[in-house]
């Protein structure tokens, strides 16, 4: 099937969705103060740029989804493959992995603003937790799921714990950690933006605090849509990045 054909038909009913939708809202159908109408959420958007109110919380926002990514990718990947490689490691860290996995992390979010204040860092905090475990998990099942008998054909030639990095694991985890690269970055940005959401005093979280306390649906949206926009542009440049680096996969 033609990709450029199914862009086509995605974005006519989308088209088709944003009209039927502003045709209802201006017949009445739906109450403004709920669901405002496609034009008054492009307006509200309008507003926040024209009047430039909205780049320190963009920055913000970013600066605590990126840096929570960045941390948790590389925590994550380092304590995965520790407990991977050694079985004394993995017997302390995956039953706590295993506990973190299994609690919505997001409820930490009051912990980590009263140990590290409504700053950016109880933000950065929330993003590191939920990409180090998901990460954490990716590497660690990556390495166990190597073949084995490529493992024994390095280490038969004389090749060590270092070639078996180097040629064996690195490659396959690589594979792994960027298949996941888009659920990492999704889990930086909702750690930030719930961060914000329960205490902070700039970022689009706070934004939408703010909106919803002043029952200004039009700007919440505008706020969801935004950040919709950000992070499905992200997932376009760890698309790109991906395939570069698995090209060698083809």
């Amino acid at each position: 099937m033609n990709p450029n054909w199914t862009w086509l038909r995605q974005s006519v009913a989308l088209i088709a969705l944003i009209a039927v939708w502003e045709l209802l809202a201006d017949k009445g159908y739906f109450n403004p103060l709920y669901m405002p109408a496609p034009s008054g959420v492009a307006v509200a958007l309008f507003q926040l740029f024209v009047q430039g109110t909205i780049w320190p919380h963009i920055i913000a926002t970013f600066s605590a989804a990126l840096g929570g990514l960045a941390v948790g990718l590389a925590v994550g990947s380092l304590l995965g493959t520790a407990a991977a490689l050694l079985p004394l490691l993995r017997e302390l860290l995956e039953p706590v992995m295993i506990s973190l996995n299994a609690v919505p992390r997001v409820v930490l979010a009051p912990l980590f603003v009263i140990w590290f204040g409504i700053g950016i860092g109880s933000k950065v905090a929330l993003s590191f937790i939920l990409v180090a475990v998901l990460i954490f998990f990716t590497v660690f099942t990556g390495i166990r799921q190597v073949d084995r008998r490529l493992v024994e054909r390095v280490v038969t030639l004389g090749g060590g714990r270092i070639a078996l990095l180097r040629e064996v694991y690195v490659p396959s985890v690589v594979g792994w950690v960027l298949g996941n690269l888009k659920v990492a970055v999704g889990f930086a940005f909702t750690g930030a933006v719930v961060g914000e959401f329960v205490a902070a005093t700039k970022g689009l979280g706070y934004l939408l605090s703010f909106a919803q306390s002043t029952y200004n649906s039009a700007l919440m949206l505008a706020l969801v849509l935004l950040i919709m926009v950000f992070v499905l542009a992200i997932f376009g440049l760890t698309g790109l990045l991906e395939r570069r680096l698995l090209r060698w996969r083809g």
